[in-house]
């Protein structure tokens, strides 16, 4: 079959392409209006619902109200994207009288993602934006890939997360998160602490750490002594520990304990949350099958899989420590600059839990955070609307990709698509588009598979 130039027309109308299973352009937009408020307001219940509980307390009637105005807003933004989407398919047919490869649904796309990110609140844009610019990412490799201009590299995704978190991690070490309140700082400290932060050393009287060393020393053998072969073990595990604690560590060092307890307390932990918050979600997302078969618990927390969390955070803090303080021990000078190296190197422990996702995220946080800093120091000039752009351009991508090649979009988001325009894009009839070679009406035959609605609307189309 002869390929199409991507600017050739292709004769079909909107209804062959759009809404097969109806003539009017008109019902087939009130369907999916219909449709989209009910799965968006799904959606952002749950989420706002989850972000109230996620408070610990009871919410006061005023904290109701935002909720429910915040819910409201975004459910209309949800509801906007895809209800405009198909008006503008039709819409854009009737004013250029067909279609071509960029009007098929990347222009359309565009239009409707612009007008529907004005109806969200400014304050969520930047993140609906930091989201599908991630899948975006993803899928605009994929189809650079699937064409032959690109091929993966090994560890790709490792050296990604790498490069990006030791950049934030140098900002971190600066104290820039006085200046942007961003939650990522706060995973940093939580993970590694205060101590690498460049702030002022506490200087801690010489005498005053060996009264304290005294005393936990003394102390532990008046606790344990009147025990047996348990307090024993305690006892020598406690005398193991203060020996660590009270190790070397260099006059540098923020930590109040020696480097190397630092190192191995900080890993442990991470590694123990890692480990716990897996173990919760196959509970959780498991329960019902352990109850119906027992056998799935041995194989589920005896499995390698459920570690990979825990080895790469305890991992990460691990070698991140460990790094940071043999740099000041090796030059006996403490440097933002040695988040760097010590990033790279903590990095490699991603390779336990690999996930492009993840890795593209913290790529375009670090992205966000750099073009900020440098508006900041007038290295780049401010674009008006930035964000409202970005968000358009990548939201266009993604529908584009659902529509003319699907395969190079990420599962979940076809899902998604699939699941807010009530599994119309399944039925869309994409058939004429074949022309431009990329196999569109197979790629929606596999894409379909997944979701099981081959048959959905299947008694409109027939009729």
């Amino acid at each position: 079959m002869q390929v199409l130039s991507k600017l050739t027309s292709v004769p079909i109308t909107c209804k062959e392409y759009v809404h097969p299973w109806t003539d009017s352009c008109s019902i087939a937009s009130a369907e999916f209006l219909i449709v989209a408020v009910q799965d968006s307001l799904r959606i952002y219940t749950a989420v706002y619902l989850l972000s109230l509980a996620m408070r610990g307390r009871i919410p006061s009637f005023e904290e109701l109200k935002r909720t429910l105005r915040g819910l409201l807003q975004s459910t209309a933004f949800l509801t906007m994207s895809a209800f405009s989407y198909s008006v503008f398919l039709c819409v854009l047919r009737r004013l250029a009288g067909s279609y071509n490869f960029y009007t098929s649904s990347y222009i359309p796309a565009y239009i409707a993602a612009f007008v529907s990110i004005l109806v969200e609140r400014p304050s969520r844009r930047g993140l609906l934006c930091l989201y599908v610019s991630n899948v975006a990412t993803e899928t605009g490799w994929n189809i650079l890939k699937s064409r032959g201009l690109v091929r993966s590299l090994p560890y790709g995704e490792i050296l990604i997360f790498g490069v990006s978190t030791a950049t934030l991690l140098y900002y971190y070490r600066l104290n820039r998160q006085k200046d942007y309140k961003d939650s990522m700082f706060d995973v940093f400290r939580f993970a590694l602490g205060d101590s690498e932060v460049m702030k002022p050393i506490d200087q801690v009287p010489p005498e005053s750490r060996r009264e304290s060393r005294t005393r936990d020393q003394g102390s532990s053998p008046r606790r344990i002594s009147s025990y047996g072969v348990i307090q024993a073990a305690v006892k020598a595990y406690l005398n193991v520990i203060t020996k660590i604690k009270t190790m070397a560590k260099h006059e540098l060092c923020r930590h109040k304990h020696s480097c190397l307890y630092n190192t191995l307390s900080g890993g442990t932990r991470m590694f123990s949350i890692g480990l716990g918050i897996q173990v919760i979600m196959k509970v959780l997302f498991q329960a019902r099958r352990m109850i119906r078969r027992p056998e799935l618990f041995k194989r589920t927390f005896l499995s390698k899989e459920i570690m990979k969390l825990g080895l790469f955070l305890g991992g990460f803090t691990s070698l991140y420590k460990l790094s940071s303080c043999l740099l000041r021990h090796m030059t006996n000078t403490d440097k933002a600059a040695f988040a760097i190296p010590s990033g790279l190197i903590a990095s490699v422990a991603f390779g336990y839990y690999a996930d492009t996702t993840i890795a593209l995220y913290i790529m375009w946080k670090t992205l966000q955070m750099s073009y900020n800093w440098g508006i900041d120091k007038g290295y780049v000039p401010k674009i008006p609307g930035f964000t409202v752009l970005l968000y358009c351009a990548s939201t266009a991508l993604l529908f584009h990709a659902a529509t003319l090649e699907p395969m190079n979009l990420r599962p979940s988001y076809w899902k998604f698509l699939h699941s807010i325009s009530g599994g119309r894009i399944s039925v869309m009839d994409r058939s004429g588009f074949d022309v431009y070679g990329l196999n569109t009406s197979g790629q929606i035959r596999e894409m379909s598979k997944l979701c099981n609605t081959a048959q959905v609307l299947k008694f409109r189309i027939e009729g």
